[in-house]
């Protein structure tokens, strides 16, 4: 689990990387969406990449290792907007931004390790496609609670959702590295 530990961190500085740089051409515009559009964006992205995966090919000049860091990186706004909610005005000090970031993390590889310890790393064989379909299944998941305003009678709610999602990512990100 070492090797998963240290490749978990590597994917996750690239994404920081094009966080920030993000915050930093755009400020924390993101700040003004809802959960609900934060969502939509997640699935349009998961949807594009089962398309690239399905058809063999794609049109657009970027490939699926961006859009599995931006589903990564919509999920912590996600995240952090859940701690925060969508408020007006939508700047947020990239520092700020950044200690999120930095915490959301943590924790999601807490859960990853706590998870990759019960499960022995089955996630190592299986298909990048799946990891695909696992995240259009959470994000199926987190429209159902957001339509059923984030009540759920047994399940998840949409923080843990989101958390598996980036950790779905993060596999998918890890196994196409290793692929090339």
């Amino acid at each position: 689990m070492e090797q998963t530990s240290k490749q978990f961190d590597a994917v996750i500085l690239a994404c920081k990387d094009i966080f920030l740089k993000k915050n930093a051409d755009y400020g924390t515009s993101w700040r003004i969406l809802r959960g609900t559009t934060i969502t939509d964006q997640l699935f349009i992205k998961a949807r594009r990449i089962r398309g690239i995966e399905t058809k063999g090919y794609h049109l657009v000049n970027e490939g699926i290792e961006p859009e599995y860091i931006g589903i990564i990186n919509y999920a912590v706004m996600g995240l952090i907007q859940m701690q925060l909610g969508a408020t007006e005005p939508a700047e947020l000090p990239v520092e700020e931004a950044e200690s999120f970031f930095d915490q959301i993390l943590a924790d999601v590889k807490a859960l990853m390790l706590a998870k990759n310890h019960d499960y022995g790393e089955a996630w190592r064989e299986m298909r990048i496609s799946s990891f695909t379909d696992m995240i259009l299944v959470r994000l199926l998941r987190i429209r159902q609670i957001e339509e059923n305003q984030g009540k759920t009678l047994v399940s998840e709610g949409i923080d843990a959702n989101y958390m598996d999602i980036i950790n779905y990512a993060i596999f998918a990100l890890i196994r196409l590295g290793e692929a090339a």
